[in-house]
């Protein structure tokens, strides 16, 4: 800071977190013997504080830059540090108008702290997300692989009436099922293939197959309990908790 050896001038970078620690440590020093400081540094925190929650956009980029260098090439008044019996004051107004102004000036630096901490945020978020994501990936490649090479897997085949062919997998031991599909046609715009367990008749859902690509194996979600097949239908992206069209295909499991 320009004028480190007056901490009487340092009150506002101060309140605006501004300060290195060997400045900072020598403004809190000083504060606990001058209550004209103190005072003032309340009442920027306070008013930087209603100014700050008056924020509704966010600051432009750079912000935070151009506050931190003006605060440190801008000189403030400097208070007196012991009362007089009639000293000469700053017009009110224009104290005020000065406070306002660095008070403003801070409450923008801590609008674009929380800005930034709140992008920062969101992109930690993201980044759990996806490693998230990425981890069930390989979960779920973990169980196929294990479903496919089980010592009791039992399989069947089978052809749709598309030209398309399909293989189921299961194996009771770990109560799952897999499903390989080859030369599956690209489904309708909007459509999406599900795959079903088939409880005596009636239909649970068990996963969707990604869009672009035709052959493919995957897991499909949840235990096959007593279910004694699989179908395969189109339905609308996202899915559906009940089929809503005539199945694609429909398989009984190996016994």
């Amino acid at each position: 800071m320009t004028f480190a050896d007056d901490p009487h001038t340092l009150t506002g970078a101060y309140v605006a977190h501004a300060l290195e620690d060997e400045e900072r440590a020598q403004v809190e020093e000083h504060l606990a013997r001058c209550d004209v400081c103190a005072q003032e540094v309340r009442e920027l925190a306070e008013t930087a504080a209603r100014l700050g929650l008056a924020v509704a956009t966010a600051p432009r980029r750079g912000m935070r830059d151009d506050v931190l260098r003006r605060i440190a090439t801008v000189r403030q008044d400097v208070p007196r540090a012991e009362p007089a019996p009639r000293p000469r004051r700053t017009p009110l107004r224009a104290r005020s108008v000065s406070r306002w102004a660095l008070a403003a000036c801070v409450a923008a630096a801590a609008a674009f702290g929380g800005t930034a901490l709140w992008q920062h945020q969101q992109a930690q978020d993201a980044r759990d997300q996806a490693r998230q994501t990425e981890e069930r990936a390989r979960e779920q490649s973990q169980e196929l692989a294990a479903v496919l090479g089980a010592p009791d897997a039992k399989s069947r085949s089978g052809r749709f009436a598309d030209g398309a062919s399909g293989t189921v997998v299961v194996s009771a031991g770990r109560d799952r099922a897999a499903f390989i599909a080859a030369d599956l046609p690209e489904p309708p715009r909007g459509k999406v293939y599900q795959l079903w367990f088939n409880d005596d008749g009636s239909m649970r859902a068990a996963g969707l197959i990604g869009p672009g690509q035709s052959t493919q194996a995957m897991l499909m979600d949840g235990p096959v309990g007593r279910a004694t097949g699989m179908g395969l239908t189109v339905e609308p992206a996202g899915g559906s908790e009940r089929p809503t069209s005539e199945p694609v295909a429909l398989m009984e499991f190996p016994t």
